[in-house]
């Protein structure tokens, strides 16, 4: 036994505490509790509620099926995803990348989700696989006895406050960030300093048979952001604004008249959503790119949002939720086996996550800088399957490292190398940044 722990566990207490019921809790909670382990989990909302982050890729494949969701997916009524496609200011679309034709096997068909409803599906499943989630309870604080985290003390609905111990605890609290704000580990991305406004259209266009669930990335009018746009079921499209912060929240006059402005001057959007009918407010939100310094300390862990969050482009949330939700249970299920619950072994899987993240990242920050992916693909036919890798979360291995050499050879003369996440923002800068999310009243998906 490597590190004896500092206190002692009483029957019936749970082994694992999670804190918070996204899919990064949920996957985490699921695959520990399928080790055999004893884990509850406290969500502060009840489910279920609404989330953005609705177009799933297709690597979430792999850790759906080991939380045994699949059957739950195929059997939704969730739209089914087989591309992406890239539209330019113009308003002409790059033929779609498919899947399929660079990975010829079930993960290539993904999914459109409601957030609302696939976040309550993972909890369910999480029940069912034996973790015991309770919902309206809030995590007040995480209980430290030196630098070890030692567990929890929860608020619930009836105002009453009490402690639970557990010899791990795993914060999965979403773009909050309990323990990353308690211990100043967040480190906000120099360089994606961007907001996003978004609604939601009944009747909008959409195409048929197999490209019906495509994602679209859109570029604006004046190339100053892009649009999403993704078809969700019940004739629904989730449509949203990206960009600059400065250019998005800075002189404008509010939400609603500047996504109004930013669709008229873009026709990929303006000719989708012209008989369709808006059936939400106005959602926003803004500083959202930042990561923690570190994923572990000695008993706890940081997973989901609450380790990091990227940029929408690739659609990369999800997966990225899911994946550190898996990594996490591997590193956590081992160490407990063992006795060991430091921080080198609760966050052995930090570095590749990291790589994987910067993978996707420097894809992301490439699309800002002017990256073109049709220009890329004309210029290096043979680039067109790794670049779809890519774009389909396939993140975690050196192989696909083979096309940023390509990439570099179309820089313009005298382009700056891309400073790294952890350059961080200047403090001058990094002074009152906080994530926020603006709801509007009425519907929500």
């Amino acid at each position: 036994m490597s590190e004896s722990l500092s206190h002692a566990h009483t029957p019936g207490t749970p082994d694992v505490v999670v804190i918070g019921g996204g899919p990064a809790g949920s996957t985490v909670s699921t695959l520990l509790a399928k080790q055999g382990y004893r884990v509850q989990l406290f969500e502060r909302e009840r489910f279920p509620r609404f989330h953005i982050g609705e177009s799933l890729i297709p690597e979430t494949y792999w850790v759906l099926e080991q939380l045994d969701m699949l059957p739950k997916m195929q059997k939704s009524h969730f739209v089914k995803k087989y591309s992406v496609q890239f539209v330019n200011a113009a308003g002409r679309e790059s033929a779609p990348f498919y899947f399929w034709d660079n990975k010829p096997h079930d993960c290539s068909q993904t999914w459109q989700v409601v957030r609302s409803e696939f976040d309550q599906m993972m909890l369910e499943n999480a029940r069912e696989h034996g973790v015991d989630a309770q919902e309206g309870v809030r995590v007040h604080e995480v209980i430290f006895e030196g630098d070890r985290a030692v567990g929890v003390r929860i608020k619930d609905d009836a105002g009453a406050f009490r402690e639970v111990r557990a010899k791990v605890v795993v914060d999965a609290s979403g773009q909050n960030g309990l323990l990353m704000n308690k211990l100043n580990l967040r480190v906000w991305d120099p360089i994606l300093n961007k907001g996003a406004i978004w609604t939601y259209w009944e009747g909008a266009y959409r195409d048929t048979g197999k490209d019906e669930g495509a994602t679209l990335v859109i570029q604006n009018g004046n190339k100053k952001g892009w649009f999403w746009y993704i078809p969700l079921h019940n004739n629904i499209v989730s449509c949203g604004i990206v960009g600059p912060f400065d250019y998005i929240f800075k002189g404008r006059k509010d939400y609603p008249t500047t996504y109004e402005e930013e669709v008229e001057m873009c026709p990929g959007v303006r000719e989708r959503v012209a008989k369709a009918k808006r059936v939400t407010g106005h959602f926003a939100t803004k500083d959202y790119s930042y990561r923690s310094n570190q994923v572990a300390g000695n008993g706890w862990v940081l997973v989901g949002d609450a380790f990091g969050f990227l940029d929408p482009l690739y659609s990369s949330g999800v997966l990225l939720a899911l994946k550190s939700g898996q990594l996490a249970a591997d590193a956590i299920g081992e160490g407990l086996a063992k006795g060991d619950t430091s921080q080198a072994q609760l966050g052995k899987w930090g570095a590749a996550f990291n790589e994987g993240v910067d993978r996707m990242r420097r894809l992301v920050c490439e699309y800002y800088e002017g990256f073109n992916f049709g220009a890329m693909v004309r210029q290096y036919p043979d680039m067109r399957g790794t670049l779809t890798d890519l774009l389909i979360g396939d993140l975690f291995n050196t192989r696909v490292d083979k096309v940023w050499a390509p990439l570099e050879s179309l820089y313009k003369d005298g382009k700056p190398a891309i400073p790294r996440w952890d350059d961080g923002t200047p403090a001058v800068e990094a002074v009152g940044k906080a994530n926020e999310l603006v709801l509007p009243d009425g519907r929500r998906p």
